[in-house]
């Protein structure tokens, strides 16, 4: 009798410890391609995890597409090395790529993450969309997006993101929606409108690869915003660095992207303190679709660099309104937000 009590007694505890130990995972997954962690696969870890969870990611490439839903609010995705370059997320879809189907996925659809979550964040990782149009003279739409990103106070901190046309989506969930995303030391590689949406995105201490195309002339634009005309804040590049081995005076810092002609898409970026090279042209911003870009709210503010530069085509941030248009503004919205440190 002592010896059945005994029996059920370690039955009962291990029956708790697998309880404990299975809802533990739900909070904290970890992946990994070999096996040794919960999920060898990055989506099936963010289909595990319960909001406010975390995903550690182990070293390597995870070749998948990647969706986080809105109901996964508050979850964190963290490479475990805490370097970006050893955890790659990628795929290789454009919008003008074939479904089985026959119809093409269109930009949106072109995402190698699509992310709609509020109150997410990443850390240390490489979403990666790589797309070759070389490879694919036949795919006319290059659009080719790495992440889309539709939440409000979302985090991205020393995540790389790499592209060549459209690179990083920052949007909203919904016309009218306000979505705060605050990007802390990443790197953000592109040509066309690699940076483009609606979202109020800050780009903080940010390294800007501006790349080559093979042009003299135009190389491509680094912001392609569709800011909605209520809302005073839009893209802010700040503290940051851009790069480029292309031509002299071939890149566009941005034009203004108005969504199927939307006339209250107007445009509001703020470049500020932040280090130009050479292949920004000496009048960096242009039209887009038969929109002016000077319809639209694009300035700078104290740039450095062989491609900072002043004059009439150059709108500068007066410094009396310097304090209005810094992160903390941006990202403050109705309710005090603030992960600026």
């Amino acid at each position: 009798m002592l010896k059945t009590l005994l029996v059920a007694s370690v039955l009962a505890g291990a029956s708790l410890a697998a309880t404990t130990t299975s809802a533990a995972a739900a909070t904290n997954v970890v992946v990994a391609k070999d096996g040794s962690g919960n999920y060898t696969s990055v989506q099936a870890g963010i289909n595990a995890v319960s909001a406010g969870g975390t995903i550690s990611i182990k070293p390597g490439t995870y070749r998948e597409v990647i969706t986080v839903s809105s109901g996964k609010t508050g979850i964190t995705m963290r490479g475990t090395t805490g370097k970006a370059a050893d955890v790659v997320i990628d795929y290789n879809n454009a919008s003008g790529t074939k479904k089985p189907d026959g119809s093409t996925y269109g930009t949106s659809g072109s995402a190698t993450a699509t992310i709609a979550a509020n109150g997410f964040t990443a850390t240390a990782l490489t979403f990666r969309n790589s797309f070759d149009r070389n490879a694919h003279p036949e795919i006319k739409d290059t659009q080719a997006v790495a992440v889309k990103a539709t939440g409000d106070r979302m985090v991205f901190d020393n995540v790389t993101f790499l592209g060549h046309q459209d690179t990083l989506y920052a949007d909203t969930a919904a016309v009218g929606t306000i979505g705060r995303q605050y990007y802390r030391a990443c790197a953000i590689s592109g040509d066309v409108d690699f940076m483009f949406g609606r979202a109020t995105a800050v780009f903080d201490r940010a390294t800007i690869t501006a790349l080559d195309r093979g042009s003299s002339s135009n190389n491509g634009f680094l912001t392609a915003a569709s800011t909605r005309r209520s809302n005073p804040y839009g893209f802010l590049i700040t503290g940051s660095k851009v790069v480029s081995s292309a031509a002299n005076a071939s890149f566009y810092l941005g034009r203004p992207w108005h969504p199927s002609g939307d006339v209250d898409a107007i445009a509001q970026v703020l470049i500020r303190e932040t280090s130009l090279p050479a292949a920004i042209k000496p009048a960096p911003w242009t039209d887009m679709s038969g929109f002016s870009w000077k319809d639209a709210r694009f300035s700078e503010y104290r740039n450095t660099g062989p491609g900072a530069g002043t004059g009439t085509d150059r709108p500068q941030l007066p410094a009396a309104q310097a304090g209005n248009y810094t992160a903390q503004k941006y990202l403050a919205g109705s309710d005090g937000w603030n992960p600026v440190h």
